[in-house]
């Protein structure tokens, strides 16, 4: 379970980005992230990668308080987190292939694993041809889908993704929602922050609205119209 409790966020003595934002993610849990620009989104994934601290509040993460942590195990909680950014920070000095290993060699998983997991994982994402260039030959799109493979080949207990179908084309686009889904029903929580509403009205999951760094939690929309409040 992960908890934000009275979470406020500001940097340095400006106003505050976020305030007192409340919401719990449970175990297995899927929610999209959405708001205008400026809201306050990219400070929230921010938190939950513990790429930063609130000012105020608490933040509860895999039964442990965030506070409470040394360096070392916020390390090591990190490394429960798969993040996609929107600039996807690839290394240029590594293949696609070895990008995408690197969660893989961080828990020393063996070599014949990696090639096996990496290479089936490179020809999902339509990338197999792709797997020893050097990411900055590609393009964006294609760069954007080595992150997403990265992110998700450890399996990691969240996931955390920053607009990942935003280069996409349409087709690739649904069929990397279709491995967000099927990571979500082997136990991953998923958090993916969109603009796209045409895959949120697709796929029916809550979504967190952010507006000028305050919360709210909605439901989705299949769900409202099953009860009958249009």
């Amino acid at each position: 379970m992960i908890k934000f409790s009275h979470i406020g966020l500001r940097y340095g003595i400006g106003p505050e980005v976020l305030s007192d934002v409340n919401f719990t993610l449970e175990p297995g849990s899927f929610h999209f992230l959405s708001g205008p620009s400026g809201s306050g989104k990219t400070s929230l994934m921010s938190l939950l990668y513990l790429g930063l601290k609130p000012t105020r509040g608490e933040i509860s993460m895999f039964g442990h308080d965030i506070k409470s942590l040394s360096r070392e195990q916020l390390a090591y909680m990190r490394q429960k987190v798969g993040v996609v950014f929107q600039d996807f920070r690839l290394l240029n000095n590594l293949t696609a292939f070895e990008n995408v290993a690197l969660p893989l060699r961080l828990s020393n998983k063996s070599e014949k694993q990696i090639r096996s997991d990496v290479s089936e994982l490179l020809e999902w994402v339509e990338l197999g041809d792709y797997m020893h260039r050097n990411p900055m030959t590609l393009s964006g799109g294609q760069q954007q889908r080595i992150a997403i493979a990265r992110a998700v080949i450890s399996k990691p207990r969240l996931l955390l993704a920053d607009e990942p179908t935003g280069n996409l084309d349409d087709t690739i686009g649904y069929k990397l929602m279709g491995l967000f889904e099927q990571l979500n029903r082997m136990g991953t929580t998923m958090v993916i922050a969109t603009h796209n509403q045409q895959i949120m009205d697709q796929f029916y999951h809550k979504k967190l609205v952010l507006n000028d760094g305050i919360l709210t939690v909605e439901e989705p929309r299949n769900m409202v119209h099953a009860q009958g409040e249009v």
